[in-house]
Parts: structure tokens; C-alpha cells; sequence
């Protein structure tokens, strides 16, 4: 007959008794998150974590990202011999500006970053 060895690990508590998760677990947790495929109330259950800790865990990582610069670049546009060329300016958020005056375009632009 086989023995079968158990062991019991206690999580580590805070005073008001709940469970303190180690960071490297939290971090762990966090970037799994987006490969589960599952919404984040669905993972913090699967993983047995409090859904609002959860997000909270997300959310802080979310903030320590280094967020993306942009930046702009002036361009001058030569003017075509008849007067009309076409023009199209595509915008980071994917919205795209078109016309045959550099000027109407540029204006356009101008309304749009008010």
C-alpha cells in the first residue's frame, strides 16, 4: 500500500486576515491575464483572487508602463502646378483627413486638435 505525504502551507495574512499574495505571484498573475482569453472577473475567479484586488493589480501595472511619446514633425508642401493635388493625412487614432488643398487640410487639422 502506497503512503501519501501531505503538507498544509498557510498563506501569509495581514492583521484584518487576508491573504497577502507575493508580488512575483501578482506580476505573474497580471501578464497571464491577457492570454487567458477571459474577462478579468472570470480570471480573478479561476485564480481565486478577489475580483477587485484583481483589477486593482492591473490597473497599478497599467500606470508603471512607460507610456509612448509622439511626437510631430512640420512638413511643407510644395504646391502643385495646377493648384489641386491630392492630399491625405491619416491620424494616430486611425481617422484619415483628405483634400486637394494643402491649406483646407491644414486648417481642417487645426479644428480638429481644438
Amino acid at each position: 500500500m502506497a503512503t501519501i505525504a501531505t503538507e498544509l502551507l498557510e498563506a501569509k495574512q495581514d492583521e484584518r486576515g487576508r491573504r497577502i499574495t507575493p508580488a512575483a505571484e501578482r506580476e505573474a498573475l497580471v501578464r497571464a491575464y491577457p492570454e487567458s482569453g477571459l474577462t478579468q472577473k472570470a480570471f480573478a475567479k479561476k485564480e481565486g483572487v478577489k475580483y477587485s484586488t484583481f483589477v486593482s493589480w492591473v490597473q497599478a501595472q497599467r500606470r508603471q508602463r512607460p507610456r509612448p511619446k509622439v511626437g510631430f514633425t512640420e512638413l511643407t508642401l510644395p504646391r502643385a502646378v495646377s493648384g489641386v493635388a491630392p492630399l491625405e493625412v491619416q491620424l494616430a487614432d486611425g481617422t484619415v483627413i483628405r483634400g486637394s488643398h494643402v491649406e483646407e487640410v491644414a486648417r481642417l487639422l487645426q479644428l480638429i486638435r481644438c
